[in-house]
Parts: C-alpha cells; sequence; structure tokens
C-alpha cells in the first residue's frame, strides 16, 4: 500500500510510514529486498524447467524433487509445484489403452507368484507382456520383459506381428542379457502369445517356471501395467510415431533412460540399475 501512494507522487515516504506505523529504515529494507533479483529462485527454476523438458513434461512435482534430491539440492515438492506454476508446467498423465489384441485360448499356467511382487534377489522373477503403439497408420506390438527387483528392464522386441515370435525374441534377449539362471520363474498374462507351444517350448528350454494370471485379472500383473501406463503416459508421442524406424529409436531411448535415470518410488526413489548395484 505505501509504496502504491508513494508512487503516485502524492504523500512524502516520511508521511506515509508515520501515518501506517511503519518505520522508513524497513519499508526501504522491503523495497530493496524487492527490487532486487531472487538469482538463487530463477537457478532453481531453470533447473525444475529442464528436469521437467528432460522428462517429456511427464514428471510432476514430486518426482522432480527427487530427481533434484538425486543431485545433492534438498528441495521440497511444494517449492518444487510453486516453481512449476511460476513456469506453467504441468504432467502429463496416463492415457488410457487405445487398443488391445485378442488372442485364442491354450494352455494356462497356474498362477504361482500370486501377486508376490517383491523378490529378494535379480532373476527370480521376470514379468512380460505386450503392447500397442501406434506407427503411421498401423499398430505395431511391443513385448517387454522386467525383472522384477528393481523393475529393470531386460529384454524386448517390435513387430508388426503380435504372436509367440514376438515374445520369444523378448525372452531370448532377456537370457542373453541375464542369463537364465536355475529357480527363475517367468510371470505373464494369458495372451495367446505365451500360451502358445512356441513359448512354452522356449521357457522349458532354458528351465524357465511359467506362471500365469487368472482370467481377468490384470493386477495379478500389475507391475507390467504401470510400466506400459508409464511409458505411454511419459514418453510416447501422443499421435504415435511416423516411421518404425523412429518408434524402435525412440524406445531404446526410453528403455535407456528408464533404467538408468528414472526414479523409481518403489526402489526408494533409486533408478533400476542404481537399485541393483545397491544391492549387490
Amino acid at each position: 500500500m505505501i509504496e502504491e501512494l508513494r508512487e503516485s507522487g502524492s504523500y512524502p515516504t516520511s508521511l506515509l510510514c508515520s501515518a501506517l506505523g511503519v518505520s522508513r529504515s524497513a519499508f526501504y529494507d522491503w523495497a530493496y529486498r524487492r527490487s532486487k533479483p531472487n538469482t538463487e529462485r530463477d537457478a532453481l527454476r531453470a533447473k525444475v524447467v529442464q528436469l521437467h523438458a528432460e522428462s517429456r513434461e511427464s514428471a510432476g512435482a514430486r518426482m522432480i524433487s527427487q530427481y533434484l534430491k538425486a543431485q545433492q539440492l534438498k528441495v521440497g515438492r511444494y517449492l518444487v509445484g510453486r516453481l512449476m506454476a511460476e513456469a506453467n508446467l504441468t504432467s502429463r498423465q496416463r492415457r488410457r489403452h487405445q487398443y488391445r489384441s485378442r488372442g485364442v485360448e491354450a494352455f494356462v499356467a497356474k498362477n504361482l507368484l500370486e501377486r508376490n511382487f517383491e523378490p529378494t534377489a535379480i532373476n527370480q522373477v521376470w514379468c512380460g507382456d505386450v503392447t500397442s503403439l501406434m506407427v503411421g497408420k498401423r499398430w505395431y506390438h511391443l513385448a517387454v520383459v522386467i525383472d522384477l527387483f528393481a523393475r529393470r528392464v531386460v529384454g524386448w522386441a517390435f513387430s508388426l506381428v503380435n504372436d509367440a515370435n514376438l515374445v520369444t525374441k523378448a525372452l531370448r534377449m532377456a537370457v542373453e542379457v541375464r542369463g537364465a539362471p536355475a529357480g527363475l520363474m517367468f510371470h505373464s498374462d494369458q495372451g495367446c502369445q505365451y500360451t502358445s507351444q512356441r513359448f512354452q517350448s522356449e521357457l522349458l528350454g532354458h528351465g524357465i517356471t511359467q506362471s500365469m494370471s487368472r482370467r481377468g485379472q490384470c493386477w495379478d500383473n500389475a507391475p507390467m501395467e504401470r510400466f506400459f501406463g508409464t511409458l505411454k503416459s511419459e514418453w510416447v508421442p501422443a499421435k504415435g510415431y511416423s516411421e518404425i524406424e523412429e518408434a524402435r529409436q525412440d524406445m531404446t531411448s526410453f528403455f535407456m533412460r528408464y533404467n538408468r535415470i528414472r526414479l523409481h518410488s518403489y526402489n526408494n526413489y533409486l533408478s533400476p540399475i542404481a537399485m541393483e548395484q545397491q544391492a549387490a
């Protein structure tokens, strides 16, 4: 109020301060701090904008505060939220699935996992699933395998055809990367790719035990549901990809970021690789 009346030129500063019971020194100190640029806040806001952009506009205040914490900057989620508001930033929300392929029922394995999503070491439980991405005007199918211990992506494959060959390629990549130690379990839904004789033979050849979700119970494979939700909400363009090579390269970039950089609340805000290294 004093500043507004003072700028009007109608009253001297000393008279205004006296009338409102404010000392002139306090007023001038306030005016100085108001005019002085807050370089620390500006730098922090710029950092928030950078992290938000690197996440493809998906990270919210909670996640960005964890990224800052990992960089030895102790900034609370509420301050980050205010900085995001100042920069007009919002986080992308998950989009609902636009497509789900259907398969023919065949052999169905027992649900051995029973929603025990917290194995005590790597290579105890792998989970797999398939999702679809729009490339040009066609759907391409992405099969992914994650190690459940730290939610690390260990295998994936891309194909125009959603069949047993697709999920078998993803499994083979995982075996090449991690091996197939004794006692390893592979869990999936009851998709026709996983109930196929081809895929069962591949698991048997590597000595891997098969487990499947119950029919209609998507939460029996909740980690994969969450993974694909993250992929589509944080990374995949809303209109899909123009070409298959663009999609393939972008998936590779996402998996590298997901494994090495992206922080996970399940891992106490460590990346999957950092979590595995810590447990080693």
